[in-house]
C-alpha cells in the first residue's frame, strides 16, 4: 500500500506501517463541483487533458497508450488500480498555468477527497512528464498550504538529513556511501539550486537515490503538515486515524467466495497489522475453511506487515513451519519468520492452494508468495512480482521531509537469498488478467485427479 500501493493519490511509506495518515483523510471544501472547468491550451494543460481522458474511461487499452505517449515511467495498470479505488476524478480547479507547469484540484466520484495534483512536462511533442504528483488535501488545509517551498538553506538541510538517514540505517552500508556520494556530486554540480518546490525537490531526490540503489522501497516524501518531531516506532502502538481507516477498508479483503468445484477465492489488497486486521483474515479464511483447493488473489496487493503475512500463512500449514527471516543490519539481528500454531478458527491443510500475482503484486505480498512458492505450499500464477524485499521505515529529515529507508532484508532459509530487484517469478506464468481463469482451471483438474475421500 503506498506510495508502493496505490501509488498517487497517497504517500505511504509501508511495512512499518508509517502512514502520512492526513493525506488519507476526506475533506469537504465546499467547492461547486456541477461547473465545467476550463483546460489551459498549453502543453501542460493538454497533458492534464490526456490524463483525465484516459483516466476517466476506465479503459486499459487508453490507459497504457497515455502512458505510452506523454508518461513513458507511468504504469497503466497502477492507474487503473486507482481508477477502481476513486470511480475516477472530476476536476474541479485549475489552481496555476503555466506554459510547462500545472497545478490542480480533483475529486473522487467514490469518496469525499480532493486532491491536489502538480504536473511538469518537457518541451517537446508531444509533451513529456518530467514529474507528476498528487495527493489528497488534509483537512483544514487548502491546495496553496500543499506547495512546500525550499530554499537554499533548506536544500542543505534536508541532504544533511538524507545523509545521515541512509548512514545510520540503509541495509547495504556501501550502497549508502554511494547513494550519498551522489546527491553530493549533484549538489556540487549545482544542479538543485534551481529547485524551489519541495515535490519537485522530493521527486528529482528519490529518482536520483533509486538510480543508484534500484532500491524500490526507497523514497522521499515531501509533506504538507508539520511531521512529528519523533519518528514512530513500528512496534508502537497504531495511531485511531489509521485503524479506523483500515476497518473502513474492511483490512484490503474485497472477496471470500465459494466458486465452482467448490474452490474458494480469497482476494485482499494490504496485509494490515494483525492486531487491527487478523480478525478480519480470520473470519475471511474460516468462511472458506470447507473448501477442496484454494485461490488466493494478490494481484493488487501492495504488501504491508510481514506478522500478517506469517498470520494469514499459519492457517495454510498443519505444522509450524519457517518462511522468510528479516535481518536487520543496525541491529544486526535475524529474526526468524514462523507460521503461528494458535491462529483461531479452522486451517486448509492438505488442500491445493493457487496464489495469483501480477507485477504490482509487492512488498509484504512477495513475502507471502516467496514462502509459499519455496516451501512448495501453492502454485504460483501471473506475472513476476515488483522486486521489493526490504523491510522501510519511515525517517523524518525536515519539517516537512520524510525519507522511507529500507533498514532490513528478507532472507529465506531455503534459498538463503530474496526477491529484491529480481521479483518472485511464478511457477505458471502468463498474463495478470488471465491468472484467475487459469488457477480456476488448474484447481479443477488437481481435484479431478485426486483420489475420492474414503467413505
Amino acid at each position: 500500500m503506498n506510495v508502493f500501493g496505490a501509488a498517487r493519490w497517497s504517500a505511504i511509506i509501508a511495512l512499518g506501517v508509517v502512514v502520512l495518515l492526513s493525506l488519507f483523510d476526506p475533506i469537504h471544501d465546499g467547492i461547486a463541483h456541477a461547473a465545467v472547468v476550463a483546460i489551459p491550451d498549453t502543453p501542460a494543460g493538454h497533458t492534464l487533458k490526456a490524463w483525465l481522458d484516459a483516466l476517466d474511461s476506465g479503459d486499459r487499452a487508453r490507459m497504457a497508450a497515455y502512458c505510452a505517449k506523454m508518461d513513458p515511467e507511468s504504469d497503466a495498470d497502477e492507474w487503473m488500480a486507482f481508477h477502481k479505488e476513486t470511480g475516477g476524478v472530476d476536476l474541479v480547479a485549475v489552481d496555476k498555468s503555466e506554459r510547462l507547469h500545472i497545478e490542480f484540484r480533483a475529486k473522487d466520484r467514490a469518496t469525499p477527497n480532493v486532491g491536489f495534483g502538480k504536473i511538469d512536462v518537457g518541451d517537446g511533442h508531444p509533451p513529456r512528464v518530467t514529474s507528476f504528483s498528487l495527493r489528497v488535501i488534509p483537512p483544514g488545509m487548502t491546495a496553496a498550504d500543499m506547495n512546500i517551498a525550499v530554499d537554499a538553506a533548506a536544500r542543505s538541510r534536508i541532504l544533511d538529513g538524507i545523509a545521515a538517514k541512509l548512514n545510520e540505517y540503509y541495509v547495504y552500508p556501501d550502497l549508502a556511501t554511494k547513494m550519498v556520494a551522489a546527491v553530493r556530486a549533484h549538489q556540487k554540480k549545482g544542479e538543485y539550486d534551481a529547485i524551489t518546490d519541495g515535490d519537485a525537490f522530493a521527486t528529482r531526490l528519490t529518482k536520483q537515490l533509486q538510480a543508484v540503489s534500484h532500491d524500490k522501497h526507497l523514497r522521499v516524501v515531501c509533506a504538507p503538515e508539520v511531521l512529528p518531531k519523533e519518528d514512530p516506532k513500528s512496534d508502537g502502538p497504531i495511531p485511531a486515524e489509521v485503524r479506523a481507516r483500515m476497518e473502513h477498508d474492511n483490512c484490503g479483503f474485497e472477496k471470500a467466495e465459494r466458486l465452482d468445484s467448490n474452490v474458494g477465492y480469497l482476494k485482499f489488497n494490504f496485509f494490515g497489522p494483525p492486531e487491527v486486521c487478523g480478525p478480519t483474515a480470520t473470519a475471511a479464511i474460516n468462511f472458506l475453511a470447507n473448501v477442496d483447493a484454494l485461490i488466493i488473489d494478490l494481484r493488487d496487493n501492495g504488501g504491508g506487515r510481514p506478522e500478517m503475512v506469517n498470520f494469514v500463512a499459519s492457517y495454510l500449514f498443519k505444522e509450524r513451519t519457517r518462511l522468510n527471516d528479516i535481518y536487520d543490519r543496525k541491529e544486526n539481528k535475524t529474526t526468524e519468520g514462523w507460521t503461528r500454531p494458535d491462529v483461531p478458527g479452522k486451517k486448509i491443510v492438505g488442500k491445493p492452494v493457487f496464489v495469483l500475482t501480477s507485477k504490482r503484486t509487492f512488498s509484504g505480498a512477495e513475502d507471502f508468495t516467496y514462502g509459499m512458492k519455496n516451501t512448495k505450499r501453492a502454485t504460483i500464477i501471473g506475472e513476476t512480482t515488483g522486486g521489493g524485499a526490504h523491510p522501510t521505515r519511515g525517517c523524518r529529515v525536515d519539517d516537512h521531509f520524510l525519507i522511507g529507508v529500507p533498514f532490513a532484508r528478507s532472507i529465506n532459509y531455503i534459498t538463503k537469498t530474496d526477491w529484491e530487484g529480481t521479483g518472485v517469478e511464478p511457477d505458471v506464468k502468463v498474463p495478470a488478467d488471465q491468472a484467475l481463469e487459469v488457477a480456476k482451471k488448474m484447481a479443477a483438474e488437481r481435484l479431478r485427479a485426486a483420489p475420492a475421500p474414503k467413505k
